[in-house]
Parts: C-alpha cells; structure tokens; sequence
C-alpha cells in the first residue's frame, strides 16, 4: 500500500504543465509495487476541485485509487507531530492536513508518495518517502 499525496494527483489531475509528467510516472511506479490509495484528508482536499463527489469518485477509480479510513492512533499522531511543528517556530496555520496525512503513513507502515518530501522526512523520519523528481 502507497498513500497518495493530494498534490500529486493535483499534478495529474490538472494535466500541470510542470509536474503531470513525472507525477504520472511516479504513480505508476507505485501502483505496480502494489495498492495505492489516499485518506479522507487527501480525499477532501480533492473535493475542492470538483462539482460533484461523482465526479472525482471516477477519477480517483480511474486512477485505481482506494480510501484508506484514517485510525486513532493517525490522528493521536498528527496532533503531537503538529505540537512539535509549533514548538519549533512553524507559524503556518494549514499544515496540519500533512501532518493527518503523514501521521496515517507512519501508524500504518506505508510509504507515502509526494512531492513534499522534507516535510514528511523530518516530522516522519520512520516512513518511506517516494518523493516526485522532474
């Protein structure tokens, strides 16, 4: 199992000029390593850019992605992960959907597929990140 990153699959997604081409790669290189999927968090993030919850349930299938639930133990994760991030300065007040996203790959076991790597190597140094390269 792969955890998806939602600005991967915005990559793709919105065909971005820049990043599609290795997002797409990347994808592929995951899905042959076996499950890929995103969370409820990925999954809302998503949401913002469609109509309809039809509309990006095609395109995630399309794409053969599935929805991992997150656990408890994620979302204990994420907050203490956040708790250092503000601890240690982070002024940013929108991170923490990394930090549920992040959390959920390091209770689980999963690598993670992003193209924010070190924000993920340094408040989940324990997971495997496949991080997207031009």
């Amino acid at each position: 199992m792969t955890l998806v990153d939602s600005n991967v699959l915005i990559d793709i997604l919105g065909a971005d000029p820049k990043w599609a081409a290795a997002s797409v790669r990347s994808l592929a290189l995951c899905a042959a390593r076996g499950p890929i999927g995103v969370n409820d968090v990925i999954y809302a993030e998503l949401a913002a850019g469609f109509e309809s919850r039809g509309a990006l349930d095609f395109e995630l299938d399309g794409l053969g992605l599935v929805i991992f639930r997150l656990s408890k133990d994620s979302l204990f994760l994420a907050g203490q992960a956040f708790r250092r991030y503000r601890a240690a300065g982070g002024t940013r007040p929108n991170v923490l959907a990394d930090f549920f996203i992040g959390a959920q790959a390091s209770a689980e076991g999963w690598p993670i597929l992003t193209r924010d790597a070190r924000m993920y190597r340094t408040y989940f140094p324990n997971i495997e990140v496949l991080a997207v390269a031009e």
